[in-house]
């Protein structure tokens, strides 16, 4: 198991191991459901892996109660947590690749998105995945829109994680600073990012052709 209160370490799929996206594809439009509509199928096509599903790589999260799970498919990193003595999924983080970006910066970065029961939430749970998500050197960008938690979240990082802004269009980056008005951080093509583990600016700019 992998301590996420401690070094942060992937442990390796298991030879052999495959699974198929749509299995525990998340496709609920969040807009149209609560949380725990929207945790409960997913959970559902979780139960129906059984001898896969206690093949995916788990996390420890400090709590003998819970129980994270991690898969990886196309690319993308899937991270679910469930409550043992209730018998249910609380929430997962999907690190999304963005097809904003090019090519290149694809290669580095992924757009966090979780989903949590309302009573899980504010506990650190999420944050304890992008922790171990940064510590494995994973850079995370945010999506078009941030909401005031997330946004909040996400200062909280910026704490231990360099970040800054950067403008996002036509696949291409363009550094705002560390810091921005409000006006500019409320703009569409405003992404803000946290660079994983060893990562430097001036790498991140390099590696991703950011202007």
């Amino acid at each position: 198991m992998t301590s996420l209160a401690l070094p942060f370490a992937f442990l390796p799929l298991l030879p052999g191991w495959h699974l198929k996206p749509a299995e525990l594809r998340i496709d609920v439009d969040p807009g149209k459901a609560s949380p725990a509509d929207t945790l409960a199928p997913v959970h559902e096509r979780m139960r129906a892996m059984h001898d896969r599903l206690q093949e995916m790589p788990g996390l420890a999260l400090g709590d003998p109660g819970l129980r994270a799970r991690f898969r990886e498919a196309d690319g993308e990193l899937y991270v679910y947590i469930e409550d043992l003595r209730r018998d249910m999924l609380v929430g997962y983080t999907v690190f999304n690749r963005l097809i904003e970006l090019s090519r290149r910066a694809d290669r580095h970065i992924r757009a966090p998105h979780s989903q949590y029961h309302p009573a899980w939430q504010r506990r650190g749970l999420a944050s304890a995945v992008y922790r171990w998500a940064l510590g494995r050197g994973i850079c995370l960008m945010s999506g078009a829109r941030q909401s005031p938690g997330a946004h909040a979240l996400w200062q909280r990082l910026s704490r231990h994680h360099e970040a800054g802004f950067a403008d996002l269009r036509c696949k291409q980056l363009s550094y705002l600073g560390r810091e921005v008005a409000g006006a500019t951080l409320d703009a569409l093509h405003t992404r803000m990012f946290l660079l994983g583990g060893g990562w430097t600016l001036e790498r991140f700019r390099r590696e991703t052709q950011m202007g």
